[in-house]
């Protein structure tokens, strides 16, 4: 019994634990309140139809030269081309529903009993467990904005390290946090997608989740980065599998997804589109442009 007992922790171990600072990290839904959300679709089909009406007098008064022609330089209103197409590049679907499914029965026999657990102890451990966790990734975060070109968060992140490293003793107190230095992780995926990179087909990772070949690829390479930096003999030595252990369930706690609870036969297909989705806009945000100024319109023109 005891032989099978550590089989079974040491394929955990190694399912989950390899590097103190990666992050299981799931695509989780907000919970449903039907009531609320009913409430707000409610408002926004009435805000919509009421800007339709007046968009509709708008183009009225500018065909026949009315004072409302002023008016017809508004935007257009949403049309069907403006939804996201419902298509997802998924070549290897067999595969990522068999996965999907063992990641869900993983997660109900082994991954959420043991995070519900963990949930039990005092709110301040599992505070100072996290920040600790989060320190270290700042790391990481440092190499890729620099590799970004995005200098500023760089230094942030920087800051952040330095702070919470000596005043935060080693992390376990988040006061960069108070000093205005709020965290924002990232990763050689998103360095990727700065880079120009395709999501490129849809990926269920084992004991991860939803993902996409650049994310897969990304997290290699965060790996081999913690791995060959190896910050205070944290990544090759013994006790790196317990932190990636506890890490890993670290994350699973603060996380309220549960596989198949919505009860929707189409649950792969949802959770596949919501994923990819959430890609393409975060890429739309790395190669946002920025807005030229607003004119003043106290300043003389030509000044």
């Amino acid at each position: 019994m005891r032989a099978g007992a550590a089989i079974g922790m040491s394929a955990l171990a190694l399912a989950l634990g390899g590097c103190a600072t990666q992050s299981a990290v799931f695509h989780s839904l907000p919970p449903e309140h039907p009531a609320a959300s009913n409430a707000a679709d409610i408002a926004r089909a009435n805000t919509i139809a009421a800007e339709a009406g007046l968009a509709a007098k708008s183009t009225a008064g500018a065909a026949h030269g009315g004072p409302d022609a002023k008016q017809s330089e508004s935007p257009p209103l949403l049309t069907p081309a403006y939804a996201p197409p419902l298509s997802t590049y998924d070549p290897w679907a067999h595969l990522n529903r068999f996965t999907y499914r063992f990641n869900a029965r993983f997660d109900e026999a082994i991954f959420l009993p043991v995070a519900n657990g963990y949930r039990r102890l005092p709110a301040p451990l599992r505070s100072g467990v996290h920040n600790f966790f989060g320190n270290l990734g700042e790391v990481d975060s440092l190499i890729n904005y620099t590799l970004q070109g995005r200098l500023g968060r760089g230094v942030r992140s920087l800051g952040r390290f330095v702070i919470n490293s000596t005043i935060g003793i080693g992390g376990l107190v988040d006061v960069a946090e108070t000093l205005h230095l709020p965290k924002a992780p990232t990763g050689f995926g998103t360095t990727l997608a700065k880079w120009g990179m395709h999501p490129g087909p849809y990926l269920v990772i084992p004991f991860y989740g939803p993902s996409s070949l650049r994310e897969g690829i990304g997290l290699a390479a965060d790996y081999g980065t913690s791995y060959g930096i190896n910050l205070a003999d944290l990544y090759r030595s013994w006790q790196s599998w317990g932190l990636g252990v506890t890490n890993a369930v670290d994350q699973r706690a603060s996380i309220d997804f549960r596989y198949y609870a919505s009860g929707s036969p189409f649950e792969y297909e949802t959770i596949r589109f919501l994923s990819v989705r959430k890609q393409l806009i975060e890429d739309a945000g790395l190669h946002r442009k920025r807005l030229p100024p607003k004119p003043n319109p106290n300043q003389p023109a030509g000044e």
